[in-house]
Protein backbone atom coordinates (compact mmCIF):
# COMPACT_ATOMS: atom_id res chain seq x y z
CA UNK A 1 0.00 0.00 0.00
CA UNK A 2 1.07 3.39 -0.93
CA UNK A 3 1.34 6.58 1.81
CA UNK A 4 -0.01 9.56 0.15
CA UNK A 5 3.24 11.23 -0.79
CA UNK A 6 3.47 8.16 -2.96
CA UNK A 7 0.34 9.03 -4.71
CA UNK A 8 0.81 12.64 -5.03
CA UNK A 9 3.96 11.74 -7.01
CA UNK A 10 1.77 9.24 -8.99
CA UNK A 11 -1.28 11.97 -9.63
CA UNK A 12 2.23 14.49 -10.99
CA UNK A 13 3.05 11.39 -13.30
CA UNK A 14 -0.79 11.41 -14.43
CA UNK A 15 -0.38 15.02 -14.59
CA UNK A 16 2.78 15.52 -16.03
CA UNK A 17 1.74 12.67 -19.12
CA UNK A 18 -1.78 14.82 -19.87
CA UNK A 19 0.20 18.13 -19.83
CA UNK A 20 2.41 16.18 -22.94
CA UNK A 21 -0.68 15.16 -24.79
CA UNK A 22 -2.68 18.14 -24.37
CA UNK A 23 0.19 20.60 -26.05
CA UNK A 24 0.38 18.07 -28.66
CA UNK A 25 -3.22 17.92 -29.41
CA UNK A 26 -3.05 13.78 -28.57
CA UNK A 27 -6.46 12.36 -27.09
CA UNK A 28 -6.07 10.62 -23.91
CA UNK A 29 -8.43 8.59 -20.97
CA UNK A 30 -7.00 10.16 -17.74
CA UNK A 31 -8.32 6.76 -15.70
CA UNK A 32 -5.89 4.79 -18.45
CA UNK A 33 -3.05 6.76 -17.47
CA UNK A 34 -3.79 6.58 -14.06
CA UNK A 35 -4.15 2.35 -14.64
CA UNK A 36 -0.76 2.35 -16.32
CA UNK A 37 0.99 4.42 -13.41
CA UNK A 38 -0.56 2.69 -10.55
CA UNK A 39 -1.86 -1.41 -10.41
CA UNK A 40 -4.64 -0.76 -7.83
CA UNK A 41 -7.74 1.44 -8.35
CA UNK A 42 -6.98 4.90 -6.21
CA UNK A 43 -9.48 7.15 -5.18
CA UNK A 44 -7.03 9.69 -3.65
CA UNK A 45 -5.22 9.60 -6.99
CA UNK A 46 -8.30 9.80 -9.39
CA UNK A 47 -9.43 12.88 -7.47
CA UNK A 48 -6.21 14.70 -7.55
CA UNK A 49 -5.68 14.41 -11.27
CA UNK A 50 -9.22 14.40 -12.35
CA UNK A 51 -10.34 17.85 -9.99
CA UNK A 52 -6.96 19.51 -11.42
CA UNK A 53 -8.09 18.45 -14.93
CA UNK A 54 -11.92 19.81 -14.09
CA UNK A 55 -10.64 22.96 -12.23
CA UNK A 56 -7.62 23.80 -14.34
CA UNK A 57 -9.08 27.34 -15.84
CA UNK A 58 -9.18 28.34 -12.33
CA UNK A 59 -6.24 27.04 -10.89
CA UNK A 60 -4.35 28.54 -13.89
CA UNK A 61 -5.72 31.98 -12.72
CA UNK A 62 -5.15 31.57 -9.06
CA UNK A 63 -1.42 30.43 -10.26
CA UNK A 64 -0.55 33.44 -12.38
CA UNK A 65 -2.44 35.80 -10.36
CA UNK A 66 0.57 35.21 -7.72
CA UNK A 67 2.98 33.61 -9.64
CA UNK A 68 6.06 36.74 -9.72
CA UNK A 69 7.39 37.33 -13.77
CA UNK A 70 6.08 34.35 -14.74
CA UNK A 71 2.93 32.15 -16.28
CA UNK A 72 2.02 28.71 -14.96
CA UNK A 73 2.17 27.62 -19.08
CA UNK A 74 5.81 29.01 -18.87
CA UNK A 75 6.52 26.36 -16.15
CA UNK A 76 7.90 22.82 -17.18
CA UNK A 77 5.07 20.53 -17.25
CA UNK A 78 6.11 18.76 -14.05
CA UNK A 79 7.09 22.35 -12.09
CA UNK A 80 3.07 22.96 -13.89
CA UNK A 81 1.48 19.52 -12.31
CA UNK A 82 3.27 19.63 -8.83
CA UNK A 83 2.09 23.68 -8.41
CA UNK A 84 -1.37 22.57 -9.89
CA UNK A 85 -1.65 19.83 -7.33
CA UNK A 86 -0.97 21.78 -4.24
CA UNK A 87 -2.97 24.61 -5.56
CA UNK A 88 -6.58 22.02 -5.88
CA UNK A 89 -5.28 20.41 -2.73
CA UNK A 90 -5.14 23.86 -1.03
CA UNK A 91 -8.35 25.09 -2.34
CA UNK A 92 -10.45 22.52 -3.14
CA UNK A 93 -10.55 20.15 -0.66
CA UNK A 94 -9.65 19.52 3.15
CA UNK A 95 -6.49 18.30 3.05
CA UNK A 96 -4.70 20.67 5.88
CA UNK A 97 -2.84 23.85 4.37
CA UNK A 98 0.78 23.15 5.64
CA UNK A 99 0.06 19.41 4.29
CA UNK A 100 -0.31 20.60 0.76
CA UNK A 101 1.84 23.02 0.71
CA UNK A 102 4.74 20.67 2.37
CA UNK A 103 3.85 17.76 -0.24
CA UNK A 104 4.54 19.81 -3.34
CA UNK A 105 7.64 21.43 -1.96
CA UNK A 106 9.18 17.97 -1.40
CA UNK A 107 7.99 16.67 -4.67
CA UNK A 108 9.74 20.07 -6.37
CA UNK A 109 13.00 18.92 -4.28
CA UNK A 110 12.67 15.61 -5.81
CA UNK A 111 11.60 16.82 -9.71
CA UNK A 112 13.04 20.54 -9.90
CA UNK A 113 15.99 22.78 -8.62
CA UNK A 114 16.01 25.45 -5.74
CA UNK A 115 14.96 28.25 -7.49
CA UNK A 116 11.82 26.72 -8.81
CA UNK A 117 11.25 24.99 -5.11
CA UNK A 118 11.11 28.42 -3.90
CA UNK A 119 8.91 30.30 -6.05
CA UNK A 120 6.15 27.01 -5.64
CA UNK A 121 6.68 27.36 -1.82
CA UNK A 122 6.08 31.57 -2.21
CA UNK A 123 2.98 30.98 -4.85
CA UNK A 124 1.31 28.77 -2.72
CA UNK A 125 1.71 30.50 0.69
CA UNK A 126 0.27 33.47 -0.74
CA UNK A 127 -2.55 31.92 -2.15
CA UNK A 128 -3.01 29.96 1.23
CA UNK A 129 -3.14 33.58 2.88
CA UNK A 130 -5.23 35.18 0.57
CA UNK A 131 -7.76 32.34 0.85
CA UNK A 132 -7.40 32.53 4.70
CA UNK A 133 -8.19 36.63 4.35
CA UNK A 134 -11.35 35.85 1.79
CA UNK A 135 -12.56 32.96 4.32
CA UNK A 136 -12.69 35.90 6.96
Amino acid sequence: MKNRSELREIAMKALYQIYIYESSDVEYDSSKIIKDLLELENDFVNELVNGVIKNQKEISQLANKYLVDWDIDRLSKVDKAILSIGIYELVYTETPSVVSINEAIELSKKYSDEKVTKMINATLDKIFHSEEEDAR
